[in-house]
């Protein structure tokens, strides 16, 4: 045998020696991480078959076995959700009616405030134009003090008829010691004695001393109706319509304002007497005295108001 086939054989030997060692030392090695991994898939796989036979725990897991939405649950939130839509249109429905009314009532309210202004502005420009001549003299009562005086007594010859039914004022019903009182009663036993202008320089002077004085309301008036009587009604126009402007709520504020209608009726202004007379009931209404509301119902009828 030659060296060559020597070798051979003795190679083959130790390879078939080598063949059972090597098929052990394989059995023995750990399984790769692969086959690990397959092994416990398939092990996860048959538990859950078993506590999950509907399906992986993925897709049935914490889930109700009904869909999420049927139809009557659809049909149900249609119809909340188009009943909410309906509430928010009758909202916004209601709000613009609300401010559709609002704008109204306040138009309406601007629209009374200005033509309640325009008439009064209207009817003091009226009754301003028929009683203010220019003011040059000195035979305006002061408008400091002004109010309405009626005299207490009967008028005298010179006084018309309707100032005769006047209730008189007498002296005796002022309080005792009284200086201011007698000053007043000076003058209207001077008016009433026909002595017009001594008269009215005696209450003028009696409101200039004193102007806090209960009287005089019943002097300035009775400075309008003294003017009146001697003839000049524009100036006792104007006493008048001073007196009652400046002191409207003075005891003789109401018999300035049918004073003055009469004044203007003498001037020729009936239209204007009729809108004094208007004004003193629209002021004062039921608050006038029963004998002066007869007074006024004459003079009304004198001047032909409507």
């Amino acid at each position: 045998m030659t060296p060559a086939s020597l070798v051979r054989v003795l190679a083959a030997g130790a390879a078939l020696l080598l063949l059972p060692a090597s098929g052990a030392v394989a059995q023995r090695q750990p399984p790769s991480p692969e086959a690990r991994i397959d092994r416990l898939e398939k092990q996860v796989q048959q538990v859950q078959r078993q506590v999950f036979p509907k399906g992986r725990p993925a897709d049935t897991a914490g889930f109700a076995d009904d869909p999420a939405a049927t139809q009557s649950s659809v049909a149900i939130l249609n119809q909340r959700l188009d009943a909410l839509e309906r509430q928010m249109a009758d909202l916004l429905r209601q709000s613009e009616e609300n401010g559709h009314r609002l704008q109204d009532l306040e138009a309406i309210t601007a629209k009374t405030r200005a033509d309640h202004e325009a008439r009064l502005a209207a009817l003091e420009q009226q009754m301003s134009s028929g009683v203010a001549p220019a003011n040059t003299t000195g035979s305006v009562a002061p408008a400091q003090n002004p109010a309405a005086s009626r005299p207490p007594a009967a008028k005298p010859a010179a006084t018309s008829a309707a100032d005769s039914s006047a209730p008189p004022e007498s002296a005796s019903a002022a309080p005792q010691g009284d200086p201011g009182e007698d000053a007043y009663t000076q003058g209207f036993r001077l008016w009433q004695d026909g002595k017009y202008d001594e008269a009215i320089t005696a209450l003028r002077a009696f409101t200039s001393a004193y102007p806090k004085h209960r009287r005089v309301s019943y002097a300035n008036n009775l400075v309008g109706r003294a003017l009146l009587d001697k003839g000049d009604a524009r100036a006792a126009a104007e006493a008048l319509l001073a007196n009652y402007r400046g002191n409207p709520a003075g005891e003789r504020a109401p018999d300035s304002l049918y004073y003055l209608g009469q004044a203007l009726t003498k001037l020729g202004q009936t239209a204007q007497a009729c809108k004094a007379y208007g004004e003193l009931d629209a002021v004062y209404g039921a608050k006038i005295r029963p004998d002066l509301k007869s007074l006024e119902a004459a003079a009304k009828s004198q001047a032909q108001c409507s």
